[in-house]
């Protein structure tokens, strides 16, 4: 195990009060975390319970929790209260749903139910390709992260704009999710920061239980974020954040790397130890990232430095248009790996937006080199684990229409749009759950006989489930319900091919061996509302987080490539328009997008290649482009700008020939 730098072991062992760690890409940050919880378990007396750390991701927070683990052998591993900041928002409500006014099994929307719910509250004054839901849940969104409530969103007479729609829609969208027994993603911030405001007794409670908390990615955290920070530390500031202003790349959903200067205001004996050295980086990459944020304002003066070899030059390759430009940084990546004999895996292929991996993909899969496209459909975007997950979801809580309405026919019951028409008009008369208007006698003068017959038959098989739910093990109850659905049978009825059927059904097999897994893991709460409420969140929080599955080439956009590193990293697209984005030309778009490249150029250890082009597709339109202005921010002496038509080199083009047959003969020979 590597040893800490004086400032890294500062930082573990600094509890004298609030501390904030300015951790620059590469320094090690996760080390110092990791080790400060170790540290306060090991020589300071704390019991793991009673120390709570946060960050943003699901993989992040593995990531600190099996690391705790190793480094205490194994022990305090169910103790360890490592998680993301909604976990822990879920884990404060979970004991004071009351005192919300929520009950036991809410239901946990992601952002296409959210989008759902708006659009049925929209209907009536725009048509569905007009519906704004989409646009008006963002809005809300921010809102709900700046803290604004329904009464506060600023609304304007008679105004036409998203926020003012917004505005309009927010109040009722509230209600309707009260009504609903739902939560969304957001709520799972601001209900605990409200539930604390309000009641000072269960605040104080946790408190007591948080002796020490610890946040990650800092820069990240919104004004509810903070809220709910600043309300668990309380006035003892027995606090350690970690962040990098210099990183923050999220204000477009709601994060305030203001909230570092807030912390100095709030408290006044907040220490300030900087990580500088990096563990990762060429010198003549840090070199650059140095140079390019240093235009930037800053809250907190750093440098990044390094004990590494100074490293290659930084190329920038000059291509005529998109599709040039994705050729072009293929057969370099491609020749790169044949001359040094390196895996796929060591690539990384960047841009701003993600129409831009199209051309890229069509060239990698020309050329047979496999590649992972980051932020694809994850586990929980298909359709079968959609499919449990609504059952699930309806048996913790039968007021959810959503879930009702996405199972009431799958698999295929024969219960057709008229009878969903009329049960829903019956719901809405009575004001009740599409569930409690199916079983109530009034629906029968709406109906044929045969219409209920059929649906009565699954609203009861429905009621007796959940019944069974309170008492049955979760994992036994996902499987009983696949039985009785002939679930398995279904799939293969009305799957084209067997295989498909057969891997859909692997895919519902893996989610009851997660819920299994969950139930063992959680010792607090076992029950199928907490388990799915957990596995409803993992799949909210992991979509666009997966990991590469093999030894592939990464596509992925500059926002999702951070907390990664590799070896080799090409960005393309810097043009002014794409980076710094048309759509980010004030001040602070402009510097938000200046992180947004440093954040690219600090992902690379080894190599660092940029392109451009002269024209490129936009809109139905070919456009002229100039290079980007942070290209020209870099020091010109550590660049190699390379044109799109040079004359090649025979020489060279023989050495790569040989290189190639070289290494192909290599890889025969190994198979």
């Amino acid at each position: 195990m590597p040893e800490l730098n004086p400032q890294q072991k500062a930082a573990v062992q600094y509890i004298n009060g609030p501390l904030l760690v300015l951790a620059g890409a590469g320094s090690g940050k996760t080390s110092v975390i990791t080790r400060k919880i170790v540290w306060l378990i090991r020589d300071y007396g704390i019991a793991p319970r009673n120390i709570v750390a946060v960050t943003f991701t699901n993989k992040a927070a593995r990531e600190m929790k099996a690391r705790v683990g190793d480094l205490l052998n194994g022990a305090h591993g169910k103790e360890l209260q490592i998680s993301t900041f909604h976990t822990l928002g879920l884990r404060i409500l979970r004991d004071h749903l009351e005192a919300i006014g929520y009950r036991p099994g809410f239901s946990l929307y992601d952002n296409e139910d959210s989008q759902s719910l708006l659009a049925k509250l929209l209907r009536g004054q725009y048509s569905g390709k007009n519906n704004p839901a989409d646009a008006v849940r963002r809005q809300i969104s921010l809102w709900k992260n700046n803290l604004v409530s329904p009464a506060e969103a600023p609304l304007t007479t008679g105004g036409e704009s998203i926020q003012d729609i917004a505005a309009r829609v927010y109040g009722e969208y509230e209600r309707h999710l009260q009504a609903y027994n739902a939560m969304d993603l957001d709520d799972l911030i601001l209900k605990p920061v409200r539930l604390f405001q309000n009641h000072p007794e269960v605040l104080e409670e946790w408190r007591r239980s948080v002796r020490y908390l610890l946040v990650d990615e800092y820069q990240d955290t919104n004004l509810c974020q903070y809220e709910l920070v600043k309300l668990l530390a309380g006035s003892r500031g027995a606090l350690t954040v970690v962040g990098d202003d210099d990183q923050s790349i999220y204000a477009w959903r709601g994060a305030h790397p203001e909230n570092l200067k807030h912390l100095q205001q709030d408290y006044p004996s907040l220490k300030v130890i900087k990580l500088e050295q990096n563990y990762r980086s060429s010198g003549r990459i840090l070199k650059a990232a140095n140079a390019l944020i240093a235009n930037n304002p800053h809250i907190f003066e750093k440098a990044l430095w390094s004990e590494r070899d100074y490293g290659e030059s930084l190329r920038v390759l000059k291509a005529r248009g998109d599709e040039h430009e994705a050729e072009r940084v293929v057969s370099e990546l491609l020749q790169h790996k044949f001359k040094h004999n390196t895996d796929f895996r060591d690539y990384a292929i960047l841009f701003r937006e993600n129409h831009q991996s199209r051309v890229l993909e069509r060239v990698l899969r020309e050329r047979r080199i496999p590649y992972f496209l980051s932020g694809g459909s994850s586990f929980f975007d298909k359709t079968e684990i959609k499919d449990v997950m609504a059952y699930l979801r309806l048996l913790c809580n039968p007021g959810d229409d959503n879930a009702f309405l996405r199972v009431i026919n799958t698999p295929r019951r024969e219960i057709g749009a008229d009878t969903i028409e009329q049960l829903s008009a019956h719901a809405g008369e009575l004001g009740t759950s599409l569930l409690q208007a199916s079983l109530d006698a009034g629906i029968e003068r709406r109906l044929t006989v045969r219409q209920v017959a059929i649906l009565r038959v699954f609203t009861h098989w429905l009621t007796d489930m959940i019944g069974k739910a309170a008492e049955e093990d979760p994992a036994k109850l996902v499987c009983d319900i696949l039985a009785d659905l002939h679930y398995e049978e279904w799939l293969k009825d009305t799957c084209n091919d067997l295989k498909i059927a057969q891997r859909r059904m692997e895919n519902v097999l893996e989610l009851v061996a997660w819920i299994q897994r969950l139930a063992r893991q959680d010792e607090e709460d076992k029950s199928l509302s907490g388990l799915v409420a957990r596995l409803t969140l993992a799949g909210i929080l992991d979509r666009g987080n997966e990991e590469n599955p093999g030894d592939l080439v990464a596509l992925m956009t500059l926002h999702a490539v951070k907390g990664l590193e590799f070896p080799h990293v090409f960005i393309v697209g810097m043009e002014e328009g794409l980076l710094p984005h048309h759509q980010s030309q004030s001040d602070t778009g402009v510097e938000e997008e200046r992180r947004l490249a440093y954040v690219g150029i600090t992902r690379a250890r080894q190599t660092l290649t940029f392109s451009f082009v002269e024209r490129r597709k936009r809109g139905g339109e070919v456009i002229g482009c100039e290079p980007s202005r942070f290209l020209k921010e870099l020091p010109p002496d550590d660049l190699h700008w390379e044109e799109p038509d040079r004359e090649p080199d025979p020489q060279a083009m023989l050495g790569r020939a040989e290189v190639y047959l070289s290494n192909l003969r290599n890889t025969l020979g190994n198979g």
